[in-house]
C-alpha cells in the first residue's frame, strides 16, 4: 500500500513539473510572437511611409506635390500616363491583423499610418533615425509612421527633383578625356 502512495505522489509531482514547464514555454512563445509582430509592424510601417514619400515627391511636370487620398493610390498612381507603383501591396496591421489608422495630412490626404493596438511595446530602444520618437511610446498605437517633408535630408526634400532628372556634376569632377591613338614609341 505504501508503494501506491509514493507512485501517486511521484505522478502528481511529474504532472506539476510538466505544467510549470509548459507554462514557461507558453510565456516565452508569447513574448517571441509579440517581438515578431513588432518587427513586422516596423517593416510594414516603414514601407508605407517610404511609399507616401515617393508619392509626394515624384510628381508629373506641372502638378503640385500632394499626399495620396487613399492607400490604394500607392498601389497604382493614376497621376502618370504609365503605371507607377509606390507600394507592391497594402500591408495589413501585423499586430491586429486589420486595417491601419490613417493619419490625415493638414492639406488633405494621408500623411501616415499607425496601428490600432493598445498593447505595450516590448521594443524600447534601437530604432532607426525616423523612428526615434517610438522610444517614449506607451502603446503600439503611438508608433506613428508619418512622412515629414521638412525632416528629410534638408533642402533636397523641400524641393525634390523631377523624376528622370539627371544630377548636375561640375566639369572639374569629370575625368579628363584623352583620345586613344598610336603610341608615341617608335
Amino acid at each position: 500500500m505504501n508503494q501506491r502512495g509514493f507512485t501517486y505522489l511521484g505522478l502528481l509531482l511529474a504532472v506539476a513539473l510538466l505544467g510549470a514547464g509548459l507554462a514557461a514555454t507558453g510565456s516565452l512563445w508569447s513574448v517571441h510572437a509579440q517581438r515578431e509582430r513588432e518587427a513586422e509592424l516596423l517593416f510594414a510601417g516603414d514601407q508605407i511611409r517610404a511609399a507616401i514619400k515617393r508619392y509626394y515627391e515624384e510628381v508629373p511636370l506641372g502638378q503640385q506635390h500632394r499626399f495620396p487620398q487613399r492607400l490604394d493610390d500607392l498601389l497604382l498612381d493614376k497621376r502618370w500616363p504609365t503605371t507607377q507603383r509606390h507600394l507592391r501591396r497594402i500591408y495589413l496591421d501585423p499586430v491586429t491583423g486589420g486595417d491601419w489608422v490613417l493619419v490625415p495630412a493638414p492639406s488633405g490626404g494621408i500623411l501616415g499610418v499607425h496601428s490600432r493596438s493598445t498593447a505595450v511595446p516590448l521594443k524600447r530602444q534601437g530604432f532607426g533615425r525616423f523612428d526615434t520618437a517610438f522610444e517614449d511610446a506607451a502603446t503600439l498605437a503611438d508608433w506613428r509612421f508619418v512622412y515629414r517633408v521638412a525632416e528629410e535630408e534638408g533642402a533636397e526634400a523641400t524641393q525634390p527633383a523631377a523624376p528622370g532628372a539627371l544630377p548636375t556634376v561640375p566639369l572639374s569632377a569629370l575625368p579628363q578625356f584623352r583620345p586613344a591613338g598610336p603610341s608615341s614609341a617608335r
